[in-house]
């Protein structure tokens, strides 16, 4: 119980295992606690002077605001964040696939060759002002139990936000919204989808002309040309009535898991995240890779003063270009809106042994594994790359979850210390567990507890295998804790940049 985590040789500090009272000896440190040391926070292995680095992962976190003597708890009372030059070097490499097809999941074929993980029906509104009649319609089908005489739909899912007008129709934000709302209608884990609209608003129907085209799946109606709400409701459910025998009739088959695109998402992080949970994903997120499937990084706030990490994976300079570019775009946005990079930590994340953005992105960064950097994306772009990606988007789970399955996830990784709670329809979301005193507290909410790492009973490895096991069943439709407790409804949430008018 008086022993710490000490991650690299060159630290400075070490990551408590428990709550240490104060002039308490520590395990395997010529060190005694000088202060009481909270769960997952650090303690100070050796003097460091004021200014100097204050070192973890063999990586600068922070620097010394104050003289800091072994022993001493060290957060946000004695360590500050501080710009500084990090180096970058692409090394020009290529992503090895085993070309030995071996591992599969029991995946939905849909006529146009994409592979779905979910059979979910979608009512989507492009604009605030048709939501109610999206949740109208979801409602009543709901509340008529119609689908328990399809065991093969997964259920419907309304996507509601509040968005789609009071905005430039040109600018950076409504392309944004644009994709968003493409990549969810788009989704192969939809079989069918309804896009519902107002009828005077920015996100015109006619934004969406080339699904009109390509898709008899997908249907498009406005409040206003049907008639006013009870007729878009009453034509809606009846529309759906009939193609329910249609959206019912498949089944799975056994599909490569080259088919799967993994969204790697953290919150609620706490000390552990990037010790436990986060490395091990990225072990899980590798044997993807490496069979041939794909994973996406997002969170560009949360990868600041880390990027260096990425920038040495990327493929070419110019997929670091690319990420370089969307750094320079997140200080300029913060910096116009009178913010910083380093506004992050949040308040939990800090009680959780958390201190500067430079220790968080450290950890987040982790998530990604050591594949090869394929491509950086914007918010919410189609993935065109296999392998490992990395999407820009705000650190806010939601907005970035989002973004991650417009661009197509199909699976959602989620770490989190604290115990966060979500779901994002129509794609499966798994929780894991930092650490096991939150596991066991919340174990209805959690689906993995990467603990076990901390405690000295399994090694990162273990756990990314039994991280990838759980992707491969979940995708095969065995349902997450997420799906058990009815999370997802609510979750969408696109991104919101630019002038509301």
């Amino acid at each position: 119980m008086n022993s710490l985590i000490v991650l690299n040789k060159n630290d400075n500090v070490g990551v408590s295992q428990f709550i240490i009272p104060e002039k308490t000896k520590i395990n395997g440190q010529e060190i005694s606690t000088i202060d009481p040391i909270p769960f997952g926070h650090k303690v100070c292995l050796k003097p460091i002077n004021k200014g100097d680095p204050i070192i973890k992962y063999d990586q600068i976190i922070g620097f010394a605001s104050k003289n800091i003597t072994a022993g001493e708890h060290v957060h946000s009372h004695n360590l500050e964040f501080k710009e500084f030059d990090r180096e970058f070097k692409v090394k020009n490499k290529k992503t090895i696939v085993d070309e030995k097809v071996d591992t599969f999941f029991n995946g939905i074929l849909r006529d146009n060759g994409q592979v779905a993980t979910r059979n979910y029906i979608g009512i989507v509104s492009t604009v605030n002002c048709s939501a109610t009649v999206t949740k109208m319609i979801v409602e009543k089908i709901k509340y008529s139990n119609i689908l328990n005489d399809y065991p093969n739909i997964d259920g419907i899912v309304p996507i509601t936000h509040s968005t789609g007008c009071g905005m430039n129709t040109v600018s950076e934000g409504m392309q944004m919204f644009q994709r968003t709302i493409d990549g969810f209608k788009n989704h192969p884990n939809f079989s069918h989808v309804f896009v519902i609209g107002l009828g005077c608003e920015c996100a015109q129907v006619s934004l969406f002309d080339e699904s009109i085209k390509k898709h008899n799946r997908i249907h498009f109606l406005t409040i206003q040309d049907e008639g006013g709400t009870k007729k878009i409701v009453e034509k809606v459910l009846s529309q759906i009535k009939n193609l329910l025998p249609e959206a019912n009739k498949i089944k799975r088959s056994p599909q490569s898991v080259n088919h799967l695109t993994l969204a790697l998402q953290c919150g609620g992080s706490d000390g552990y995240s990037g010790i436990t949970a986060n490395p091990a994903l990225g072990v899980a997120a590798d044997l993807l890779v490496k069979k041939g499937g794909s994973s996406i990084l997002s969170e560009t706030p949360e990868i600041y003063g880390a990027e260096h990490l990425l920038i040495n994976r990327a493929n070419s300079q110019k997929t670091a270009n690319k990420l370089i570019e969307r750094l320079k775009w997140w200080k300029n946005y913060t910096s116009i809106n009178n913010s910083t990079m380093d506004n992050n930590p949040a308040p939990g994340n800090k009680r959780g042994g958390l201190t500067t953005i430079l220790e968080k992105s450290l950890g987040a960064v982790a998530k990604g594994g050591k594949s090869i950097l394929e491509d950086v994306l914007e918010y919410a772009e189609p993935l065109k790359n296999k392998g490992f990606n990395f999407m820009d988007s705000p650190g806010y789970d939601p907005v970035s979850v989002t973004g991650q399955v417009a661009s197509g996830a199909n699976v959602i990784c989620f770490t989190t210390g604290r115990g966060s709670c979500f779901g994002c329809k129509p794609v499966p979301s798994l929780k894991l567990s930092t650490n096991t005193a939150m596991y066991e507290k919340m174990e209805e909410d959690m689906d993995i507890n990467c603990g076990t790492i901390a405690e000295g009973k399994e090694d990162i490895e273990k756990v990314g295998n039994r991280i990838f096991d759980l992707v491969v069943n979940t995708a095969s439709g065995n349902k997450s804790k997420s799906e058990i407790n009815g999370y997802g409804d609510e979750e969408f949430n696109p991104w919101q940049v630019g002038v509301v008018m």
